[in-house]
């Protein structure tokens, strides 16, 4: 595989990793969304999420747009590792 097929491959994987550790964090009620280092995470995370909470509400009160975000990304990932290979 190139080694453009490897950095994209990389920040795929970054992503996934942001929107488990955000996912992960936002079970908890004390966090402050609007201090560092969760307002930098919470910005990076907003912009991949937000397409996919517009087109899925919520079901139960439980947003599955992460997961379907995770998804895609993984599906990407697939698509540029068969593309460069």
């Amino acid at each position: 595989m190139s080694a453009v097929g490897n950095i994209i491959i990389g920040l795929v994987q970054l992503l996934n990793l942001v929107i488990i550790v955000w996912c992960l964090l936002s079970w908890f009620p004390n966090i402050h969304w609007h201090e560092q280092p969760f307002r930098t995470l919470d910005r990076i995370v907003q912009p991949i999420i937000a397409p996919f909470r517009r087109l899925i509400p919520p079901i139960a009160n439980i947003d599955l747009s992460p997961m379907v975000a995770i998804f895609v990304l993984q599906a990407i990932m697939m698509v540029v590792r068969n593309f460069f290979q």
